[in-house]
């Protein structure tokens, strides 16, 4: 990356600031807090700057299928930028059922009108899982079902990501039994697109997702599940202020008791942070500090955003710890409890005891006569008897 992109002059955050109606304090950190949230480096900010002062606002189509539509929800709540500036600014937001005017057929004339545009440029975002049994009779929108329009809005697009555990892996949809057949977005397209889980996901990760692709003309490295690393490239145990709580074996053991009160870690009341992946702990939701989400709030993760734990695993077993566990030296997790040792139990002891102490002494003794034999034999040069 040339070193251009990170200047900005004066004159162009005055134009940026004119045409957002935004104070430049308040601008520079949207650019900032994206950023950060991409973790680029020092300075970045004025590409960021740059990319949404000048480039062209990036085509948005939004489908919506089997969701609670809490993704568009947490997105109507963020504040850098407010939703009005993101749309009218930021982004082109062409269709999105929730929020566009027109319904009915002037709606689908809306997204289609758009895809033929921008054909080859528009972003497709999917909220919501796709079903797929009965050939997805389940879904229709327009009279096409939510696989036949995924497949037709992805086909020219520039970039596909999916919002929300729904789309990126099948979410609530696809709990046991799943009589619908809920799927992924990947799934449907039987190819990788970006996800962003969670019930709902921050959407300052969507955010910093779409003004990567709007600043570098790409979207951001991911995992091998499709979620943008800078997002989910951490466990929540790692970042957790109640970790040093779970190293020092210090818990919770019920809603409302001392540990509780105190802040201990949550882990045994069935916190699914040490298997899931997501910057819960260091982004926090709704602009209202990082404290602001479950475990800051003293409710345990639930794991919504991972696959095979949220909607899966029930809400108050304990999590499987997928790479950090409490150094030797500090209590178990789970201590165990037992009872003294009964006289029988001690004597069966001390005889399992005796007999390994009558072992060792007779191994010392057959390594002696194996020492001596073999000393004889390198004299002789002749191998020794067996002894009967």
């Amino acid at each position: 990356m040339s070193a251009s992109i990170f200047d900005l002059d004066r004159e162009s955050f005055t134009v940026a600031e004119q045409r957002l109606h935004m104070p430049r304090r308040e601008f520079l950190q949207f650019c900032t807090t994206v950023a950060a949230t991409l973790g680029l480096p020092a300075g970045a900010e004025a590409a960021v700057a740059k990319a949404v002062e000048s480039a062209k606002r990036p085509p948005v189509i939004w489908l919506h299928f089997q969701e609670c539509t809490g993704c568009s929800e947490s997105l109507l709540r963020a504040e850098h930028p407010t939703l009005e500036k993101l749309i009218l600014d930021v982004i082109s937001l062409d269709y999105h059922e929730t929020l566009m005017v027109a319904a009915g057929h002037q709606a689908e004339a809306a997204r289609k009108a758009s895809m033929a545009a921008n054909k080859g440029k528009y972003v497709l975002v999917v909220e919501g899982a796709i079903p797929t049994k009965l050939n997805g009779i389940h879904c229709k929108v327009g009279g096409h079902t939510a696989i036949e329009m995924t497949k037709e809005c992805a086909a020219d697009a520039a970039a596909v990501i999916a919002i929300g555990s729904c789309a990126s892996w099948g979410g609530m949809p696809s709990a046991d039994p799943n009589p619908t057949g809920a799927s992924s977005v990947a799934e449907v397209l039987g190819k990788p697109v970006v996800t962003i889980p969670g019930c709902p996901p921050n959407p300052y990760n969507f955010l910093a997702t779409v003004v990567h692709f709007l600043t570098f003309g790409t979207l951001p490295a991911v995992d091998k599940l499709g979620r943008p690393l800078f997002a989910y490239g951490r466990l929540i145990h790692e970042n957790c202020e109640r970790r040093a709580h779970f190293d020092a074996g210090r818990f919770a053991m019920q809603f409302g008791d001392e540990g509780h009160r105190k802040g201990y870690c949550l882990y045994k009341l069935g916190c699914k942070g040490p298997e899931t992946w997501a910057n819960c702990p260091t982004l926090g939701f709704g602009d209202a500090g990082e404290n602001n989400w479950p475990v800051g709030c003293g409710a345990p993760c639930f794991g919504c955003s991972e696959k095979g734990v949220g909607f899966t695993k029930p809400i108050h077993a304990m999590a499987k710890m997928a790479n950090v566990t409490p150094p030797l030296q500090y209590p178990r997790i789970e201590e165990r409890i037992g009872t003294g040792s009964s006289f029988a139990s001690a004597a069966a002891l001390a005889a399992i005891a005796g007999a390994a102490a009558g072992g060792a002494a007779m191994l010392a003794k057959n390594l002696g006569l194996s020492h001596q034999a073999a000393e004889q034999e390198k004299k002789s040069g002749q191998k020794p008897k067996a002894e009967a």
